[in-house]
């Protein structure tokens, strides 16, 4: 049961520890031209649907123990269950659920993750609750920057998502898996990315909508290496994807991305090796983070953005 309540046009939730919303809302900043939410005044705006309910949120800190989350422009349900659903939302996204504390122990003691654990002590992996945008973003990412991938995402975003008018902004949806099976490549053309990767997208927005794959059924396998592989067998996604994706959208604290150009590079800054490591040298400095794989892979993410 969640511990949240309310008050006129807000709900508040009740954080867990450790947590420290500014360094997850720093967390969010890393790329200017993110296009699912606004950040300002340590604040986050953004539009979440679920179950064909769209609320307009604004997220902020409410002291040091709740998170307030109020609901703009009429937006606000009426119901108690639907209410819920964003609480429910909230906490998926922000990783309420997930206790650090054995990890931050782990991680203490561990060379490679002590910076990163003393830097951005609270943060959290902040989710991906979606899984059709989930896995489109796993496979924008493919074998580019970040920063283009960022481009591609915004592109692709405001050709074929729906979005919210507030104040003078526009705050936008992820299109749906839906309306993407019915595209061709051909329709996506003046997206800047490759044609193989426009052929994935719709291949995976087609798998969903006849219910090959969805969030529910790889959540109920038994392990990691059940849904990876389930994953795996999509095409267009590998084991890099595949890994992403459990470990921001399905929430396995095991998953790891090992051959990630990012965890890479932050393995190099954080010890100062003038190569980069080896994958068999991540095996042996990731032996320690059995279980938490996951969260020392973000860790190190945030050493470099």
């Amino acid at each position: 049961m969640r511990n949240w309540k309310e008050s006129k046009n807000c709900i508040f939730i009740k954080a867990p520890e450790p947590f420290n919303f500014k360094v997850n809302v720093d967390y969010f900043l890393r790329d200017p031209n993110e296009c699912m939410y606004e950040i300002e005044e340590n604040t986050i705006t953004s539009v979440i649907e679920i179950n064909h309910l769209r609320t307009l949120i604004q997220i902020s800190e409410a002291g040091s123990d709740y998170l307030a989350v109020e609901c703009l422009a009429g937006t606000k349900p009426e119901s108690f269950e639907d209410k819920e659903t964003i609480v429910n939302y909230i906490c998926e996204w922000f990783d309420f659920d997930t206790d650090l504390l054995p990890f931050y122990e782990m991680g203490r003691r561990d060379l490679l993750l002590q910076p990163a654990i003393e830097r951005f002590y609270g943060l959290r992996i902040m989710g991906l609750n979606d899984l059709f945008e989930a896995l489109c973003w796993g496979i924008l990412g493919q074998q580019i920057n970040l920063k283009f991938a960022y481009t591609l995402k915004r592109q692709f975003v405001e050709k074929f998502g729906e979005y919210s008018d507030y104040n003078g902004k526009r705050y936008w949806v992820f299109p749906s898996y839906e309306k993407i099976s019915k595209l061709t490549a051909e329709d996506m053309t003046d997206i800047k990315m490759t044609k193989r990767k426009r052929e994935y997208i719709i291949d995976v927005a087609k798998l969903m909508e006849n219910g090959d794959i969805s969030k529910e059924n790889l959540l109920h396998l038994d392990d990691l290496k059940q849904a990876e592989k389930e994953l795996i067998r999509i095409r267009g996604i590998g084991p890099w994807t595949a890994n992403y994706v459990l470990m921001r959208c399905l929430r396995y604290p095991d998953a790891f991305p090992i051959d990630d150009v990012g965890l890479i590079n932050a393995i190099q800054f954080v010890k100062g090796m003038e190569r980069k490591p080896t994958k068999d040298e991540i095996r042996e400095l990731s032996a320690a983070w059995s279980t938490w794989e996951a969260y020392a892979t973000f860790y190190l993410w945030r050493m470099l953005y």
